[in-house]
Parts: C-alpha cells; sequence; structure tokens
C-alpha cells in the first residue's frame, strides 16, 4: 500500500533532523575532570540553546558609538525593545530550530524563550539530549574536589549539519569550569592594630596625588580610607530613582542585613541613616539571615560596594544553582553556570541598575571559545542599555590557573587568564595595597586567548608590550589586556555573623570600584546626563587622565616573576587607581 500523502510530508520533513550529523564543538579531555562513569538516563538537563542572532553586529556599532566620548551620540542607551529587535534571530532560524525541537515532541508549552527569542531553555531527560546531539554524557569529579560532587558533561556534542548556521552553542555539554569566588583568606580580627596610631600625626602624604590618608588606613582598609585616598570625602551623592547599583551573589554566598547595619554602624559618620537594600531571588535564589549563614563574600560586596554609594539603592542578586550534580539524585538539579542564569534574569529586566559588580569567575579556557563569546554578547546587551558592568580581574596573578598549561590536550605551558572578566564588554579591576599604593601580587591580570584586542586599547598594550625583553613569555600572553583598572584589595574590614574580620582580593577591589563608579552616575544624572554605561572606551580615552598610575610592585604567575607595574597600563594595576575628584570633573566633558 502507498504511504498517505500526508505521511510522505512528515517524512520529508523530519529527513534532514535525522540524518547529517556534523560535530558542533569538542574538546580536550580536562586534565582536572576525572570521569567517574554515565549518568542515570532519566536525569533532567536544563539545555540552554543559543541561536544566532540577527544583527548583533549593528547593535555593536551602536555600543561603539554611544560609548565613545568623543561621538555625538555619547550616552545614548538603547531601550530594552530596541535591543531586543536587535539581537532577534530571523524567522528562518526560528522556523529550522523549531522543526528540529519538534522531531523530538518538543513543543511550545515544553521551553521557555528570551525576551529577544535568542535563547531557548528546556529542561530533557539525558537520554533525549543524547538523541539530539549525537552524543554521550558522563559523570566527572574535579581533581580537587573533597565531596561527593560531579557534573555532567560529555567531550564533543553534533547537530544536524543544516543546524550549525542557526546555532551558536547548546550548554551544558563541553564546558568544564570550576565556578569560584575570588577572594584570599578570611582574617578573623583578634586585635584592631590600626587603633593604636594617632588619627592625624602620623597620617600620610600619597606622594602621587598629594592626598592625605589616616595611616591606620596601612593596617586595615575601611570606607573613610577608600574616600580619602580616592578623593571622594568632599562629595554627598543623592538617593534618585534613575541611580542604582547591584551586586550578584553566588554558591549559596548570602548577604546579611544585620551585620550590614553593623557594618555601617562602624564606619558610617555618626548620625548617618542606616540604609537597607533590597533582594532580588533568581532562578531559585534564596535570602538565608540566619548569622551562621552569612558569606564573606557576599557581606564583602555588599557592604563596600553600598557603603561607598550610601544613600545610593542597592539590590542584591542572590542567584540559585552550582555545576555540580549529585550522583545518587535522579531530579532536575541546574548544571549551567549560575553567571549565565543571572545574565537571562536581568536582561529580561525592564527596569537595570546603573553599575553592577561581580566577583566571580572560571579559567577562561575551560570555558568552550563559542559560550564565552556568546555570554560576552549578552553582557554587551547590557552595556548598551547604560549597565557598567564590573568584574573582579581574579587572585591567580599573571595567570596561574588549569596548572598553567593549556587544555587542548598539549599541555603547552601558558599564563591563563580569567573570564569574564577577560570579556571586552566588562570592566575588569585588579588590586593594590598599602599607601603609597602597590601592585598587589594576586592581581589577575594578563591576555585574553579569545577576545581581539579593540582598537581603543591598542596604543597603551602595545607601550606596555615595548618595556619586556624581547622573547620574554613568547607565546605566554595574546590579545586583550586585563585588568582595566584597580583599587586597594587587601585587609577590608567587614562585619560576618557580627564580627569584624579582614578580607582580601579582587573580590574586594571591584565592588569598591563599583562603589565610586555609582557616585560618578550621580554626578552626571544630576546634571542631566546619562549613566556612564559600557565603561571602557571612555576609560582608555578619556577617564585615564583621572587616574592614579600605580608603577611598582608585580604579579608573579607560572613560576616566573610575572609582570611587573609600570608606567602607564600594565597587567597588574591596568590604567590605575580612581582619583573621584578628577574623575566627576571628566564625567561632565562628554
Amino acid at each position: 500500500m502507498a504511504p498517505s500523502p500526508l505521511l510522505v510530508i512528515f517524512i520529508g520533513w523530519f529527513l534532514p533532523f535525522a540524518t547529517g550529523f556534523k560535530i558542533k564543538e569538542s574538546v580536550a579531555p580536562p586534565s582536572d575532570w576525572i570521569p567517574y562513569g554515565v549518568p542515570p538516563p532519566n536525569h533532567t538537563i536544563q539545555l540552554q540553546i543559543a541561536l544566532r542572532q540577527s544583527n548583533f553586529d549593528v547593535l555593536e556599532t551602536h555600543l561603539n558609538e554611544i560609548s565613545n566620548p568623543y561621538h555625538e551620540r555619547y550616552g545614548e542607551h538603547l531601550s530594552k525593545t530596541e535591543v531586543e529587535d536587535l539581537i532577534r534571530p530571523h524567522p528562518a532560524t526560528l522556523d529550522v530550530v523549531d522543526g528540529w525541537l519538534a522531531t523530538y515532541a518538543i513543543w511550545e508549552e515544553h521551553l521557555s524563550r528570551s525576551p529577544g527569542n535568542d535563547w531557548i531553555t528546556v529542561s530533557l531527560p539525558v537520554s533525549t539530549v543524547e538523541d539530539m546531539l549525537n552524543t554521550r554524557y558522563q559523570l566527572w569529579k574535579h581533581r580537587d574536589s573533597e565531596d561527593d560532587e560531579y557534573i555532567i558533561r560529555t567531550l564533543d556534542y553534533s547537530l544536524p549539519e543544516h543546524l550549525h548556521e542557526h546555532i551558536d552553542v547548546i550548554q551544558p555539554t563541553t564546558m568544564f569550569a570550576r565556578g569560584r569566588t575570588f577572594r584570599s583568606t578570611v582574617h578573623e580580627q583578634h586585635e584592631d592594630m590600626s587603633q593604636a596610631l594617632p588619627t592625624t600625626a602620623d597620617n600620610i602624604v600619597d606622594p602621587v596625588s598629594g592626598l592625605v590618608v589616616d595611616a591606620r588606613c596601612n593596617l586595615t582598609i575601611t570606607l573613610d580610607c577608600l574616600k580619602q585616598l580616592y578623593n571622594a570625602t568632599a562629595y554627598t551623592p543623592t538617593m534618585r530613582p534613575d541611580n542604582r547599583i547591584g551586586v550578584t551573589g553566588y554558591l549559596e554566598e548570602y548577604a546579611n542585613l544585620q551585620d550590614y547595619w553593623a557594618f555601617q554602624k562602624d564606619q558610617l559618620v555618626p548620625g548617618a541613616p542606616q540604609n537597607n537594600f533590597s533582594v532580588e531571588l533568581v532562578n531559585g535564589g534564596e535570602n538565608s539571615q540566619d548569622p551562621l549563614q552569612a558569606g564573606a563574600e557576599a557581606n564583602l560586596d555588599v557592604q563596600f560596594a553600598f557603603g561607598l554609594a550610601s544613600p545610593i539603592a542597592g539590590t542584591f542578586y542572590s542567584t540559585a544553582g552550582r555545576p555540580p550534580f549529585e550522583a545518587d539524585n535522579n531530579t532536575m538539579r541546574n548544571t549551567n553556570e549560575p553567571y549565565a542564569d543571572w545574565l537571562h534574569y536581568m536582561l529580561k529586566q525592564d527596569v537595570l541598575p546603573q553599575v553592577i559588580s561581580t566577583s566571580y569567575g572560571d579559567d577562561e579556557q575551560t570555558v568552550p571559545e563559542a559560550y564565552a563569546r556568546r555570554v560576552c554578547n549578552d553582557f554587551a546587551q547590557l552595556g548598551v542599555r547604560g549597565v557598567s558592568v564590573i568584574f573582579s580581574s581574579g587572585d591567580g596573578g599573571a595567570g596561574a590557573g588549569s596548572g598553567c598549561v593549556s587544555n587542548d590536550g598539549k599541555g603547552t605551558p601558558k599564563f591563563i587568564p580569567v573570564f569574564p572578566a577577560s570579556c571586552p564588554y566588562v570592566t575588569s579591576v585588579g588590586g593594590t595595597y598599602r599607601i603609597p599604593e602597590i601592585g598587589i601580587t594576586f592581581s589577575g591580570g594578563g591576555f585574553s586567548d579569545y577576545f581581539p584586542r579593540p582598537g581603543y586599547q591598542n596604543q597603551v598594550v602595545e607601550s606596555f608590550l615595548k618595556t619586556l625583553p624581547n622573547g620574554t613569555y613568547a607565546g605566554l600572553y595574546n590579545r586583550y589586556g586585563i585588568p582595566d583598572v584597580s583599587a586597594q584589595s587587601y585587609n577590608f574590614r567587614v562585619y560576618i555573623g557580627g564580627r569584624s574580620v579582614l578580607i582580601g582580593g579582587t573580590s574586594a577591589s571591584a565592588p569598591a570600584f563599583a562603589g565610586f563608579v555609582a557616585l560618578l552616575n550621580d554626578v552626571r544624572l544630576s546634571g542631566g546626563r546619562k549613566s556612564l554605561g559600557w565603561l571602557n572606551p571612555w576609560l582608555y580615552l578619556m577617564g585615564y587622565q583621572g587616574f592614579k598610575d600605580i608603577t611598582t610592585g608585580h604579579a608573579p604567575g607560572c613560576g616566573t616573576p610575572g609582570f611587573n607595574a609600570t608606567i602607564g597600563w600594565d597587567p597588574v594595576s591596568g590604567l590605575g587607581t580612581p582619583d573621584f575628584g578628577k574623575l566627576k570633573d571628566l564625567v561632565m566633558a562628554c
């Protein structure tokens, strides 16, 4: 009996999806991860599919123009709707991907889409995902893991060949990142030695800026120390509905309100009103206020970012999820990197903070390049909407991650940069210490292996490279230079569980710098201008004049002396540390 016309049509529509698989992405077996068998076939994966954006090049042109202080369009940020219209996939892409999903009985009611329709998220059993991607997943455990947590990943995945031009990347598949917060050891404060020093007689005069700083700031960093050192003591910000600052929290790091109040009582001017901060829960995030669950990272970030910016409104984003999978649990568990979930959440919001600080990252090479580029492009969407995105540059010095070797199976010696700090659409913050300031040894810096160097950075990076003897570290660095700027990063006095402790790391310098960006936004908004948005072109083309050059210190790594701080930009301190008094004039010059 001849097949019915309807069946012929269905088979003809299905056939392209059932044949012609081609490798989309493959990685070498990661040296730091050990395979531990196969996951249960009914374990659920939250699959994220990135569709090709139709006009990202146009969005990028807008972003470059509105972020260039010498362009007539500077500060003319785009609306949420305008951004979504630019990145929305072509109708043909939506049709062909929907058709592919339908062959696995995945319909509209089974999935969710980003507002611009450029991301599809769907929860599926491992067995179905393996069929869709012509692959096999395994359980993997990191060599340094001290518990029984695993991730589910594969070394390669494929797609029908005709889908390659429509889909940028699918995760979780080949990403073997191990997310971590950047901070050094938390030191319990048994005795505050700074109290033993005079408050005026032994004050320090910074030889570069001429500013007078309390000598106790060489032992303990407080809000007053940062304001004195960075020339912001005379500025009083306003509380405006169009100016907010955000801090992100991951890996069950909770910001405790009682600790924030204790911090303010300790460090704010007597009689100053105490402020609260709001909390937004992302992807099932929680807001524990149990003092025993107060997070060192979260408390550090909110206390210094919001404390410096006070009374500017602050929001803490508590995002659930961490990569590991519990091998004895067949129920759904998020195995995606949590910063991607946070980013998707933010892009859905109609109103965004004007500056956001994050102290979180992975070794760049553990993030597949296609995924890193796509996430970086999503950070560009925040920038074009007027958001300054701040990331700590890491605590590994000159790229001392992943054993200082490539993970491509060749084991080539190399410095390992950090992502997302290496994304040009975020501003990365390195670390300094002491007064006069010195580049601190753990300040993460170096050069991206993924992202090309933009024109605005060429001159300063090339000038730095000329200071290196010929052949120095040949092959160990590549393109985009990090960090962009720096700030104090050692012995910040923070309240955790009702007690004062000292914390260091670029996880301290990033929120501190973000606090000063919030103050600069207050200057601009109060003067009838727009928020700063994506900072980097402004920093390198104009803002550098308001930074104090850090010319001493070095950041070693990988068994080498690493890089030195020197005149001009360097991969230890970037352009230097901020002088708010100069910067507030510069932000009004464009």
